[in-house]
């Protein structure tokens, strides 16, 4: 579904649902109440300037007993098989986003990664798999990073680990291009990018991957994942507990020069090792 069809759907997911409310009688506070989150909320999803989770859905329906509607309606819309069940809600998220923040401990960030990295990492983690699920996967990984060239593209920051610099995903030539595709979006000033150097040693969430989403007219929400699953927190205490965590992060990285002048050296690195073998 392209973005524009897919956001004229959302428009009509929110418009029924401020139909069947006021049919019900009830006030987005109301509703909110009965489905355990504010009011604002409630409305952001009639105006389709956020979108519900499933339970959320599944709660609107058996509130406003809509006959399983809204999670039909949610499913369809959130159903891109391209990515993992618990990601489609992000991959939206992030279209409507102002501000990402990301914290990678171990793998470059979808929103960086080349096609020759996007590959190597599909097929690591799915080695018996066609040519059409593998090409379908970067397709869907590069598509994602085109927020990045919008006009009105979000402020992105990424924290990355030592680490994932040293480890030649794809060969020395796959990482020295994606580690070169870093340093130039960093260069035109289109990301910012820090890294926590191996002497740090312990630092904050150590346990997987961050992220931190901010919005025009929604409250921020944060994102953690770890291999094999994801889990989207909009809990006003525990994101800011991930804001926290995050500027832990930020005070144990190297500045944006420092961080810079490794990432462009590692590549460099990399070249000479393609060269030789």
């Amino acid at each position: 579904m392209a973005n524009g069809s897919r956001l004229a759907a959302w428009e009509f997911f929110g418009s029924e649902l401020k139909r069947r409310r006021e049919n019900a009688g009830m006030t987005q506070v109301e509703l909110g109440a009965l489905v355990f989150v504010s009011g604002g909320y409630i409305g952001q999803f009639e105006q389709a300037i956020r979108k519900p989770q499933l339970d959320v859905a599944q709660r609107i329906d058996e509130v406003l007993q809509t006959d399983g509607f809204f999670e039909r309606t949610w499913r369809q819309l959130i159903n891109d098989k391209r990515y993992a069940d618990y990601f489609a809600a992000v991959v939206e998220l992030e279209r409507l986003a102002t501000k990402i923040c990301e914290f990678a401990p171990t793998v470059v960030p979808g929103l960086l990664q080349t096609a020759a990295y996007a590959e190597a990492v599909t097929l690591a983690a799915n080695p018996f798999v066609t040519d059409e699920y593998v090409e379908e996967k970067v397709t869907a990984r590069l598509e994602r990073a085109g927020i990045l060239k919008d006009a009105t593209r979000p402020e992105y920051w990424a924290i990355l680990h030592e680490s994932l610099l040293r480890v030649p995903v794809g060969g020395p030539t796959a990482m020295a291009e994606q580690l070169e595709r870093i340093a130039r979006l960093m260069r035109e000033r289109t990301v910012w990018v820090m890294v926590i150097p191996y002497v740090t040693g312990a630092h904050a969430s150590m346990t997987g991957d961050l992220r931190l989403m901010e919005f025009e007219d929604a409250p921020p929400i944060a994102y953690t994942e770890t291999s094999f699953s994801g889990t989207l927190l909009d809990d006003p205490a525990v994101v800011k507990r991930a804001q926290r965590a995050y500027d832990l992060l930020r005070g144990a990285a190297l500045s944006p020069s420092a961080s810079l002048a490794l990432i462009e050296s590692t590549a460099e690195d990399y070249r000479r090792c393609a060269s030789t073998t």
